[in-house]
């Protein structure tokens, strides 16, 4: 894991593990790529991309598509919930094992979620949504009607459950539009696909503690020696190199011959958000140093 800040001599060692995998799926009624996308954790370009279809193509029920969805755990929590801001994945771990992983929706680049340690200070099912005031002025200046709080319900934001993270008004949350899951679109606050939200919400307890981290690159090396990479667009601008932060990561924990760095340049480049297999052949010849 690289956490943005961290100095050259305070990059800790790799990850080991990835979430997710390869799998088909069958296309539903209603189904698009930003709705399979958001559910899975893909970018519907990429998602698109990777069945060799146009990003405006026509989905038709029966359809079977192939869905990569593999993401780097960033690093290892004895227990609670770890969150990587550009990958917009939410980590969930008991007793030194990841339980559950899901997607997320994310603050804004204009609000963005706060990175930091948290406390899990409350767990509220069918909440009221207490409008701040930052949101009520946000409201006022875009000529909607201007709400102090909004019960619970079909039409409320926070959907069926919220769990508050620390003495900020922030918390992680379910949803009434599992579309914006995914992306980085809301208040800073952290969303969660309906089914997600009640299954973590049942997960977790008051008192556990979790972490938000910033880390839009990401190396793996796996139990059988391959090299994983997954790079995410730098959305907060930040103003990370990737392939500054992929030498750092190589250099400091010696598996620059491991790597095909050609592949590495193609990863960085293409910025898709998924762990991508980047080991050299054996024989080296993949692996010079571009």
């Amino acid at each position: 894991m690289w956490v943005c800040g961290a100095r050259a001599q305070e990059l800790p060692r790799l990850a080991a593990k990835l979430a997710g995998g390869e799998f088909e799926y069958t296309i539903k009624r209603g189904d698009s790529f930003s709705s399979i996308g958001a559910r899975y954790g893909v970018e519907p370009a990429v998602l698109a991309a990777t069945n060799r279809l146009k990003i405006g193509a026509r989905l038709k029920p029966g359809q079977v598509l192939r869905i990569d969805n593999r993401h780097i755990v960033p690093t290892e929590l004895n227990d609670g919930i770890l969150i990587n801001l550009p990958q917009r994945i939410l980590f969930f771990f008991r007793n030194c094992e990841l339980v559950r992983h899901y997607p997320v929706g994310l603050g804004r680049p204009t609000w963005p979620t706060p990175r930091g340690g948290f406390q899990v200070l409350e767990l509220r099912e069918h909440p009221t949504w207490h409008v701040p005031k930052s949101i009520q002025r946000e409201m006022a200046m875009e000529g909607k009607v201007v709400k102090e709080e909004v019960p619970p319900g079909p039409d409320n934001p926070l959907g069926d459950y919220f769990i508050r993270l620390g003495t900020r008004p922030y918390g992680i949350h379910g949803t009434i539009a599992p579309l914006t899951i995914y992306g980085f679109r809301t208040h800073g606050c952290i969303r969660l696909h309906p089914d997600d939200a009640d299954e973590l919400f049942h997960l977790v307890k008051i008192g556990q503690s979790g972490l938000i981290i910033y880390a839009p690159v990401l190396i793996a090396k796996l139990g059988d020696g391959r090299i994983f990479l997954e790079v995410h667009r730098d959305v907060y601008q930040k103003e990370m190199d990737a392939m500054t932060i992929i030498h750092g990561l190589a250099d400091f924990n010696d598996i620059g011959n491991m790597i095909d760095w050609r592949k590495a340049q193609v990863v960085a480049d293409h910025e898709e958000g998924l762990a991508r297999d980047i080991t050299a052949k054996k024989d080296g010849r993949e692996n010079a140093v571009k």
